[in-house]
């Protein structure tokens, strides 16, 4: 089986249609939140994973030094499972300022057509439809709070990858229930809520 990173180092490679399986494990999500680092990994050595997909646009933690990157990743390795820094990608914070509302949020729909983004997203829709198990991380206890699920996991469900996310509770919950929680039940559309448009926090002004 080709190495994760590999597919994403290589644009070609990530970039090739593969067919889908049927019935295949969904791709995960989780957030370390309140968790201690033996919680956290813990929950990613539960889950299977083949590979631990890092989407933190800043890999650092004051309040919690060890889920910084290199402290992540020497934990991570003691348990045999792969560290895969994506955050220039698939972060929830880019460097672009275009991708930026006035008010300090970032716009996802901007965020989604870049090119860097769509690139990450490839790479996690060929690892998924070669049989890797990929849990992506970000900081956020609650899915409905962070970028995983409302940007990068709604990009990887539109293509009909599936998702799921591993809750602060460590309970698993489907995207499209995390989704609903954030649009009254509805089932969203890019640009259907102010919530699912736009991040949460004001971060930068454009």
């Amino acid at each position: 089986m080709a190495q994760l990173t590999a597919r994403i180092a290589t644009s070609e490679t990530a970039a090739r249609v593969m067919p889908r399986m049927q019935g295949a494990h969904p791709l995960l999500t989780i957030g370390y939140g309140s968790r201690s680092i033996d919680e956290f990994v813990a929950e990613i050595e539960r889950s299977g994973a083949d590979y631990l997909v890092d989407v933190r646009s800043a890999p650092y933690s004051r309040y919690k030094p060890e889920f910084t990157k290199d402290a992540l990743a020497g934990r991570l390795d003691l348990a045999g499972i792969p560290y895969v820094f994506m955050g220039r990608e698939l972060g929830g914070r880019p460097e672009n300022r275009d991708h930026y509302r006035p008010d300090g949020k970032v716009d996802y729909e901007k965020r989604r057509l870049d090119e860097g983004f769509q690139s990450g997203i490839r790479a996690l829709e060929a690892g998924w439809e070669s049989g890797d198990r990929i849990v992506l991380m970000c900081s956020e206890g609650r899915p409905q709070d962070c970028h995983r699920a409302k940007l990068v996991a709604q990009e990887l469900a539109a293509i009909r990858v599936p998702v799921a996310h591993i809750d602060e509770r460590g309970a698993m919950r489907s995207h499209r229930e995390v989704m609903a929680s954030l649009s009254d039940g509805q089932e969203p559309l890019f640009g259907m809520s102010a919530q699912i448009a736009a991040s949460r926090k004001h971060y930068r002004v454009a």
